[in-house]
């Protein structure tokens, strides 16, 4: 199969994979390959004309991103690459206080990092979905072991580690999935309900990326039941490209960031007071930091995680 190659000169230094990399569910993902080194990313997705298989190679030195894609999803992926390297998102307002040297000291560190819009609504609510309230291992696993069984081999070469990168299932293949084989793969119902739902709104989910007010984007995802403040807003930093939509209700992050700004291990109401300076780039701040690897003290046996639904104890608006 011939592919389609398009240069992307960005002005800026782009690493695919500092971009990018939040859309890789794990090392082993059957959708993402990053290759060592040289930093090229192979990220298999689905798109409204159909699967493609989208190469990632960036020339540092010149600013220059090339891009290469197989398959009749091809056009659309290339046309969307500046966005999905974060071209739409932009620092404009956005400020590290002096009082909060480690965010001071990332955004230094990774000047060049922008927040990625995928474009893919539907396929961000079904990721997010199936990380509800387990570990990223847990998730990670659900996620391969469905994308292997029910994914499609995405058009073009393997990966260079001989890897068949494999396309997300559409709408329509998520809602035929049995429910025992969500089981085996360590869905619970109330999760592969989340992802089922959706299934049967993806054209509306899809839709949301005509709207400029986030609010009422978040509104929308978080009229699906099952669809809470945290799935909202995951779907948000990776489809929508929204710099604003931090993670609020994940066991760890407020408590990641929080740690990184003052020393010490706040909750969420808190956690939104200390950085209600960012508003507008909340999401940002909890990117550049988690670049940088700051993470809070873990000690003792691991606890149960929240509930990330409109069931969860939850009073931010």
């Amino acid at each position: 199969m011939s592919s389609v190659v398009r240069r992307w000169r960005s002005g800026r230094p782009v690493d695919p994979h500092q971009v990018i990399g939040g859309l890789r569910k794990g090392p082993g993902d059957p959708a993402y390959v990053v290759e060592p080194g040289r930093r090229t990313v192979w990220r298999a997705t689905r798109t409204p004309d159909g699967p493609v298989l989208l190469r990632l190679t960036p020339y540092a030195t010149v600013g220059e991103v090339e891009a290469e894609a197989w398959g009749p999803g091809s056009a659309w992926a290339l046309d969307g690459v500046p966005e999905l390297l974060g071209e739409a998102d932009s620092w404009d307002g956005f400020s590290p206080l002096a009082e909060h040297q480690p965010l001071v000291d990332a955004a230094r560190r990774f000047p060049h990092f922008r927040v990625p819009r995928t474009r893919a609504v539907f396929e961000a609510m079904a990721a997010a979905g199936i990380e509800q309230v387990v570990t990223g291992k847990e998730a990670f696993r659900a996620w391969r072991v469905l994308l292997r069984e029910y994914g499609e081999p995405a058009p073009g070469p393997v990966a260079p580690d001989g890897r068949v990168l494999m396309v997300p299932p559409s709408p329509e293949e998520w809602r035929l999935i049995p429910s025992w084989q969500w089981l085996r793969a360590g869905v619970e119902g109330r999760r592969s309900r989340v992802v089922i739902t959706a299934a049967t709104r993806a054209r509306a989910l899809e839709r949301t990326l005509e709207l400029s007010d986030s609010s009422e984007i978040e509104r929308r995802l978080r009229s699906l039941p099952g669809v809470g403040v945290w799935t909202a807003a995951e779907v948000r930093q990776r489809a929508h490209g929204d710099a604003d939509a931090f993670s609020f209700a994940d066991y760890h992050v407020s408590r990641n960031v929080s740690y990184a700004l003052t020393g010490e291990e706040l909750d969420d109401d808190a956690t939104a007071e200390l950085i209600e300076p960012y508003r507008g780039h909340r999401f940002r701040v909890q990117a550049l930091l988690q670049l940088a690897g700051i993470t809070h003290p873990r000690y003792g046996p691991r606890k149960s995680l929240p509930t990330h639904t409109p069931g969860a104890t939850h009073r931010l608006r």
